[in-house]
């Protein structure tokens, strides 16, 4: 079988001036392209591969699973980032799921990481010359790193003078990171700091802000904007912003003719501040570097006499060590039927959450557990043992049931007990909800889930394809009245089973019935709304 490959292609700010030849090469070599929507639409008019995969934002871990099962089937495959894959892209992601499959880079398929100009470099071509000494970037993204720890490293480059490039700024949730690291820099920076905003460098809507430290957030700032900071030497001229690279030192910056020729410029009389190689001392009037020598610390001192004590490694409280919590991810609910919890089982809950534990009621009659544990099997059983059902969450199918007039109407309970059992938490593409109406009243809205089954004069009538939210949301289109209860659970096994082996990886039911017209023995009908409807983007 033919060895398929991966590219990991970072592609730049977006526009095809400042994508490498080497990024647009493998893009058009590859069979299929995988990438977060709107990056794909940034580049898919140069590229000719057959398969063009977007999928929606926070679905980073299923596009680098997905494109190490096709180049494992032998296809080539670019996974795509913005800027360089290997600043929180996409390039550490692929590896990671690689490891996991016990990948080697002699064995395995070949995986090259294309690299290309990150957004601390479009942006600053843009402000003028902001990073021209040392700098950082920092993501103010909590979602996957302790906001804890993004403040010590805030401060951190705060204290040390970095000029620091702030990507993920802000979003529609996360609106008060941004505030929180004004108000850590200006302890160390003047207010009058020269800041850059720049939102979409070289795409169609870019916009550059020059500001102040004290003043950008009077501006807009989104999930598109890069957030660039001065260091203490920063200036602002003729509306560009430029950080000095200490060349005063050495040159003589506005005469025509330098006091130094080239040859002199790196003696040591040329750098009276540089740190002097044989006596380790730096001039005065600079900081100072006292060569020692090696010796125990006094802190080290009392850790090794306590030692010596207790027998036990008191480890030194100093060092910098960020633990990786185990977080296990569930949802519970009552029953299939039942919505009603007891007060036992609200106690068995909030001691199994504990006090570093969260618990989300949903839309879906579940509770969305959040537990750090490396004991996940004993919870599980914990749980079960009180009657609480116990339910996987991400990409699975869920059945969301009525509560059946409160048992008054319980003739379809079995059945949808049935469906709840053989077939939910059934990993797939995409998240899926069946929604189970024990009459045709549809009270509990069955007909706005992925797929709606109504109970109504002993048979089933079926539904496909809602587009359950958004301001285009619609209804399932109806196919099927008067299905036999002995059919239903047949026929639902074959439409997810064909959804699961056909539809890309993150399509939701109603997209992927919207592109291939038919499922099983359905055709599709276009129940949207007639009316344009101007998108609305995530953040908007």
């Amino acid at each position: 079988m033919k060895k398929g490959k991966i590219f990991v292609v970072g592609f730049g700010p977006g526009d095809r001036e400042h994508i490498t030849n080497r990024a647009v090469a493998a893009l058009q070599q590859s069979d299929c392209i995988i990438g977060y929507k709107t990056y794909v639409e940034l580049i898919e008019h140069f590229v000719s591969a057959k398969s063009i995969i977007s999928t929606g934002m926070t679905e980073e871990v299923t596009r680098a699973q997905d494109a190490v099962k096709k180049a494992e089937a032998g296809q080539i495959v670019s996974v795509i980032s913005s800027g360089d894959s290997g600043v929180y892209g996409m390039a550490g992601l692929v590896y990671e799921v690689l490891i996991e499959k016990g990948w080697t880079e002699k064995d395995g398929i070949a995986v090259e990481i294309v690299p290309g100009i990150s957004a601390i470099n479009s942006c600053a071509s843009l402000l003028g010359a902001p990073v021209m000494h040392d700098s950082c970037t920092i993501s103010l993204s909590d979602h996957l790193t302790p906001w804890t720890v993004i403040e010590k490293r805030i401060e951190a480059a705060a204290m040390a003078d970095f000029v620091i490039a702030l990507y993920n700024p802000k979003s529609g949730r996360r609106t008060r990171q941004i505030v929180e690291a004004q108000n850590i820099l200006l302890k160390y920076r003047s207010p009058e700091t020269p800041v850059g905003l720049v939102k979409s460098a070289y795409r169609e809507n870019q916009n550059v802000v020059l500001t102040t430290l004290a003043e950008m957030l009077e501006h807009d700032i989104g999930m598109l904007t890069t957030v660039i900071i001065g260091n203490s030497s920063t200036f602002f001229y003729d509306n560009k912003i430029i950080t000095p690279r200490g060349y005063q030192r050495k040159y003589t910056l506005g005469e025509e003719k330098q006091s130094l020729k080239p040859h002199q410029r790196l003696k040591k009389e040329a750098e009276p501040w540089a740190l002097n190689q044989e006596t380790g001392k730096a001039k005065a009037g600079y900081e100072q570097i006292v060569k020692k020598k090696p010796e125990v610390s006094s802190l080290d001192m009392a850790l090794k006499a306590l030692f010596m004590v207790t027998k036990t490694e008191i480890v030194n409280p100093l060092l910098v060590q960020q633990t990786v919590e185990d977080i296990f991810e569930l949802a519970v609910s009552p029953g299939v039927a039942n919505k009603f919890i007891t007060p036992k089982q609200m106690r068995v809950l909030a001691e199994t959450i504990g006090e570093t534990g969260t618990m989300e009621y949903t839309p879906d009659h579940r509770f969305l557990l959040k537990i750090p544990t490396n004991q996940p099997e004993a919870i599980v059983e914990k749980l079960e043992q009180n009657d609480l059902i116990v339910m996987p969450v991400g990409d699975v199918l869920n059945l969301k049931a009525c509560d059946f007039c409160y048992g008054e109407k319980a003739e379809s309970i079995p059945y949808a007990e049935e469906i709840a059992t053989k077939l939910g938490g059934l990993k797939l593409p995409k998240e899926l909800h069946i929604g189970f109406n024990g009459c045709g009243m549809a009270c509990y809205r069955a007909v706005f889930d992925d797929i709606g089954i109504v109970y109504r004069k002993k048979k089933f009538d079926l539904f496909i394809g809602a587009k359950p939210v958004g301001r285009t949301a619609h209804a399932a289109q109806p196919v099927a009245e008067g299905i036999e209860p002995d059919e239903l659970l047949p026929l639902l096994t074959k439409m997810i089973e064909e959804y699961k082996l056909n539809a890309h990886p993150n399509e939701r039911l109603f997209k992927y019935f919207k592109r291939v017209k038919r499922i099983q023995d359905f055709n599709y009908q276009d129940m949207s709304s007639k009316i344009k409807v101007e998108p609305a983007p995530c953040g908007d």
